[in-house]
């Protein structure tokens, strides 16, 4: 039908799909990663974990909308994990096979790259908050927060990136007959060793994408059209300088349950002190917008200063409300 498509194939896409693809497919392509193994069998798993070193890593391995990993510092709580996953169904066929895989320390960052099948076209660098609690506490979500560049960025360090995730990732990917086209995310790991990959996603992350494009001053079409004519070689982009940063204003008790319908109001008010407010579980109800999901609004703000936007963040957060609204308060604080 001649249609310019922005994205990859059904197969490329299993670095995203599938934990244990990507995981084989970056031990395959010598692309660093955490040390792991996969299981399909529950039992297996949980004999494993008789002698298994803690902390460690479980992962689902399909679609679980960024709930699906448990950091597990204890053999109980790896138990539990297994149980969760395999036995009760918690992600239906997405957990009906595991990845369990050593517990990387380090700074996490986010990199994403457009890609034309050949060429890769890198984008700012970001730092997300997976966390639902300050200082990194309680479960994984889909994100709580995000600012961009990421703080522990460097030129040497971006090219090493390039060098040893992004480019063998998009190589390795063409091999295989999965031409890659589309937005490329590798979740990343900076351990003392140098960067390692944690995941991948077949597209745009949230809230990542947010706190990026803030800061994109060229037209961000041209670039989503070099990917899909398969010619980025003629792309540039231009940037802002400003630090870019975002806070997910959520519903009390997510990622677990939580309830809708909560009326939202102040959001003019924030607008008003220069911060951007992206709707996310919203749904427009009978007076004004209402939440509908666990992830309800993104107030993002630039500045010179990474304070100076969190700053903005914060006071816009301050004119909003809506019953059972939760977020972190620490989003752009360095950490440990």
């Amino acid at each position: 039908r001649n249609l310019k498509i922005f994205g990859p194939t059904q197969k490329a896409a299993m670095i995203e799909t599938s934990k244990s693809f990507a995981k084989d497919f970056m031990r395959k392509n010598n692309i660093p990663t955490a040390d792991f193994q996969v299981f399909n069998s529950a039992a297996v798993a949980l004999e494993y974990l008789q002698k298994a070193k803690f902390p460690l890593v479980i992962k689902a391995d399909g679609l679980a909308s960024g709930k699906g990993v448990f950091i597990c510092r204890k053999k109980d709580e790896a138990d539990e994990a297994i149980k969760e996953v395999m036995l009760d169904g918690k992600f239906g066929q997405s957990g009906e096979r595991v990845v369990i895989e050593e517990f990387l320390s380090g700074q996490e960052m986010t990199f994403m790259a457009v890609c034309d099948g050949k060429r890769v076209f890198p984008l700012a660098t970001s730092m997300d908050y997976k966390k639902v609690l300050e200082d990194d506490k309680g479960p994984n979500t889909g994100g709580m927060g995000a600012i961009s560049p990421a703080p522990q960025i460097s030129k040497d360090l971006f090219n090493q990136i390039m060098k040893t995730i992004i480019q063998p990732t998009i190589s390795g990917l063409k091999f295989e007959n999965k031409e890659y086209k589309g937005l490329l995310y590798a979740g990343l790991m900076i351990t003392r060793e140098g960067p390692k990959g944690l995941e991948f996603n077949a597209r745009f992350g949230d809230p990542e994408t947010q706190v990026v494009l803030m800061r994109l001053k060229s037209d961000l079409v041209d670039i989503l059209e070099g990917s899909a004519d398969e010619n980025l070689f003629d792309i540039v982009a231009d940037w802002d300088e400003n630090v870019s940063g975002c806070v997910v204003l959520a519903a009390r008790g997510y990622p677990q349950k939580f309830a809708k319908g909560q009326k939202i109001q102040g959001l003019e008010r924030a607008k008003s002190l220069g911060v951007e407010v992206f709707h996310a579980g919203t749904a427009v109800g009978k007076d004004g917008p209402v939440s509908a999901g666990g992830r309800v609004l993104n107030v993002c703000a630039a500045a010179p200063t990474l304070k100076e936007a969190m700053d903005k963040i914060y006071d816009g957060i301050s004119f909003i409300t809506f019953d059972d609204m939760t977020f972190r308060r620490d989003i752009g604080w360095s950490r440990k």
